[in-house]
């Protein structure tokens, strides 16, 4: 994006699995409707009632290697086995293009976001306790012990990264946390940094 020119905002929300990331971040779009989903790509198979193109782009570990060697992507992880990446050209054109865009990331992707947009918020979204965690994760019933158990021990990892996000909202209620992260999108946009072009036009 060009020196000084407005653009639109980046959010970024990660959590461990199990922390209803997707189910407070639709939450938040029925209360901000200017914000914008961009779906990462990724190789593992959809949830019930995840569609292409929308909570995701599904792709075969094939494609998705072709993406990489032909660097489609802002940043790319291989996480539980799988793949996960964001498409460059379209948060580019919507960033450029002053859409406000939200993203669910895992914390190594969050962090590369970081690194090459530093004005992008990062939202950690926490658990009320790895009790809940795990009892979410067991109850979606779409994985055996195994992965269950992985994905418990990547969470306690995850969490230790909190302290490099910008923001930690606790997901206790839904329409709470999608509360808490649409007040930490208004205060963002209303920095001073963001407003530069409005600052120059009415200084003396």
């Amino acid at each position: 994006m060009e020196e000084g020119k407005k653009g639109g905002l980046l959010i970024v929300v990660s959590g461990p699995a199990g922390t209803g990331k997707g189910t407070v971040i639709r939450a938040l779009l029925k209360k901000n409707s200017g914000i914008k989903v961009l779906p990462s790509v990724t190789t593992r198979n959809p949830r019930k009632g995840e569609k292409e193109g929308i909570h995701y782009y599904f792709k075969t570990r094939e494609e998705f290697e072709r993406m990489i060697e032909n660097n489609e992507f802002v940043e790319w992880v291989d996480y539980c086995e799988n793949y996960y990446g964001t498409p460059a050209k379209q948060l580019e054109e919507s960033l450029e293009s002053g859409i406000d865009i939200i993203m669910e990331k895992e914390v190594e992707g969050a962090i590369k976001i970081k690194e090459r947009y530093p004005d992008s918020v990062l939202i950690f979204l926490l658990p009320p306790s790895f009790y809940e965690l795990k009892r979410r994760i067991m109850s979606r019933g779409a994985e055996d012990t195994p992965v269950i158990d992985k994905r418990l021990r990547r969470a306690s990892e995850e969490i230790n990264y909190a302290g490099r996000y910008d923001y930690v909202v606790t997901n206790k209620r839904v329409e709470d946390a999608a509360d808490n992260i649409n007040c930490i999108i208004k205060a963002e946009k209303l920095k001073a940094f963001r407003n530069i072009d409005i600052l120059k036009e009415i200084s003396l």
